[in-house]
């Protein structure tokens, strides 16, 4: 066991990294490319004030007419992708191993806050996994694949929680998180959670189109 958490934390760590910002890279690279092939024209009307205004909007939660209408998955997405993104970054225990193998540090939350972002990222892949099932409109478009993003999204949240509260053995919990938090770095180049990346150069070329060209609003 133990020479398993020691592969996981180091040769397997190491290799998450580079298929993480290499494959990152190579998404980022060839979308640049694929745009100046096919519609080079988009770069004619770039604009950043109007990129910015759109970003803006999108990201402030019912700034846009499009989150007014549909509250609830509104709520939901704003506080899993809050909750997704600052729990990790701002979790003790993980900023303990920042500390140990690189001596950085910085401000962490309290366990008990921590917890209950864990809980909301997991209630929430729950809630978006229900949806794709009751709304037909969502349904018609889902396939395996999304069920299994959730699914990757969530198994670090899961497995680090037991894993905190030692409510299974604690050991084989904690390689389990380190594993899934490997597995999801890695999907992302590679699955739609790119969006990550792509949803700031999908808003500015919407703004820039929207705000530069048709003189109106993309929200």
């Amino acid at each position: 066991m133990q020479g398993i958490y020691e592969f996981v934390r180091g040769p397997l760590l190491w290799v998450t990294f580079v298929v993480f910002i290499g494959g990152s890279l190579y998404r980022l690279i060839s979308m640049y490319y694929l745009a100046r092939k096919k519609e080079a024209f988009i770069f004619s009307y770039l604009s950043l004030k109007y990129s910015l205004r759109s970003i803006l909007h999108w990201i402030i939660p019912f700034a846009s007419a499009n989150m007014r209408q549909r509250p609830i998955m509104t709520v939901m997405s704003f506080l899993f992708h809050i909750c997704l993104l600052v729990t990790p970054i701002f979790l003790l225990s993980h900023i303990i191993l920042w500390d140990e193998s690189w001596n950085l540090s910085w401000w962490a939350l309290p366990d008990w806050i921590a917890d209950i972002m864990a809980l909301v990222v997991i209630g929430a892949c729950v809630f978006f996994a229900f949806r794709r099932q009751i709304l037909p409109e969502v349904k018609y478009v889902t396939s395996t694949a999304d069920y299994v993003i959730l699914a990757i999204t969530a198994a670090p949240f899961i497995t680090g929680f037991l894993a905190y509260h030692q409510w299974i053995e604690y050991r084989t919990m904690l390689i389990l998180h380190i594993l899934s938090g490997e597995t999801m770095l890695m999907a992302i180049p590679f699955t739609r959670l790119v969006h990550m990346f792509y949803f700031w150069f999908t808003r500015a070329y919407m703004g820039s189109e929207f705000g530069g060209v048709r003189h109106a609003r993309d929200w």
